[in-house]
């Protein structure tokens, strides 16, 4: 029986891959899982009591297009995280199961089967979200890597692809702040990638996921850009969750914002393909996006973990600390390398960049890296950046 050839060609997917490297190998110390991005802070303490006290509404199918205290928490949150004048409750957000079906889905709703009688393009940045590239197959679409690199500030550099390459291109994938790197798009950035959708008449998604971890100023939004260009809001998506935002990964719970054009179609796809959240879980997470004392809070312990593996990190060359987000991005030579030694030598887990990136004619960006995540508490996390440091320091020095 033949299967289809737009998925034959994945490579494993990160974190399989991550055990076939290290399972064969005892650990050489305590673990310290440093490899995913799941937040371990503690979540606000309204959320179980909420999801008890509404416990029924698990007895009835949710609305898909989400509940409207849910709605009008996301809008708010919007308009007053990103100075918007006004979000539209009802035809411009969409809360999703978990902003990954949104990232995906959008792409189907969206991304045209030809453009100007061509097979379509859809940009990636390199070192990349999974999610991305798999969408960009499932539409029949060629993804086209394009490497966020240190001379560009780990950002994605658009503007130097090829005409023909940008006039077949549908949608661009963007994320900031940035995994793996924590670098954050300014406004300008923005606003310069807005211009060019506008020339070449394709879309932007922006994953925004990270935006409320950051060391001192608020990462600036896509939507923003949108308001102060004039640009028409059709061409952009911004994504968000709660994941990070208030660690509450379990809770799958994000949304994604934007012109009501492009809502619809999300919500049209949704009535046939999607899973709303249960009613229990959309009531707890609109009491989440309405509260912002724990999101500070969060942000302050991880302002602490910035300032620790700034401490600790901060002798080693070409040492890039992050702005934002919870992730290092440190090079390491090989990362496979680097990751099945430090689990070897510390059993501390760490994911080679190469399991998060793509082979380009210009090399793979991601192969000389290693992710580091900073969800494990204090102690742990700095018994890891010290066995990180003294292997990065003793491979430099021969």
């Amino acid at each position: 029986m033949q299967n289809p050839q737009r998925f034959s060609a994945l490579p494993e997917y990160a974190f399989p891959r991550l055990r076939t490297l290290l399972d064969p190998h005892p650990a050489g110390g305590e673990v310290v899982a440093m490899s995913i991005g799941e937040p371990k802070h503690r979540f606000p303490d309204f959320v179980p009591r909420i999801i008890a006290d509404n416990a029924d509404g698990f007895n009835v199918y949710p609305p898909n297009n989400g509940i409207p205290e849910l709605r009008m928490a996301i809008a708010g949150w919007l308009e007053t995280r990103f100075d918007l004048k006004k979000v539209n409750e009802n035809t411009g957000v969409l809360p999703l199961n978990g902003t990954r079906e949104g990232l995906f889905n959008a792409c189907l709703a969206l991304s045209p089967e030809l453009k100007a009688g061509q097979k379509p393009a859809i940009l990636l940045p390199n070192p990349f979200y999974q999610c991305y590239m798999v969408a960009a197959r499932a539409v029949g679409a060629d993804p086209v890597y394009v490497n966020a690199e240190p001379k560009n500030g780990f950002l994605p550099d658009f503007h130097a692809l090829p005409t023909e390459t940008l006039d077949r291109t549908t949608i661009v994938y963007m994320c900031s702040p940035s995994n793996p790197q924590g670098a954050v798009a300014s406004a300008e950035y923005w606003q310069n990638l807005l211009a060019l959708a506008e020339k070449h008449d394709f879309r932007i998604f922006a994953d925004e996921c990270y935006s409320e971890i950051y060391r001192d100023t608020p990462p600036a939004g896509i939507l923003t850009a949108v308001q102060e260009t004039g640009i028409n809001p059709e061409r952009v998506l911004a994504f968000h969750s709660l994941s990070k935002r208030s660690n509450l990964p379990g809770l799958r719970s994000g949304f994604v914002a934007g012109g009501p054009d492009s809502i619809a179609e999300l919500l049209q796809l949704r009535s046939y393909t999607g899973a709303p959240l249960p009613l229990p879980l959309q009531k707890a997470a609109a009491a989440a996006w309405a509260d912002e004392a724990h999101v500070i809070e969060n942000r302050a312990l991880y302002q602490k973990k910035f300032s620790l593996a700034d401490r600790i990190l901060g002798n080693v060359p070409e040492y890039h600390s992050p702005r934002a987000g919870f992730f290092l991005w440190l090079k390491a030579g090989n990362g496979e390398k680097a990751a099945l030694q430090l689990w070897r030598n510390s059993g501390v887990k760490v994911l080679p960049g190469a399991y998060l990136s793509h082979n380009t004619p210009n090399g793979n960006p991601g192969f000389e890296y290693i992710r580091v995540a900073l969800v494990a508490d204090f102690p742990e996390l700095e018994r890891g950046l010290t066995a990180i440091r003294d292997y990065l320091l003793s491979e430099q020095n021969g």
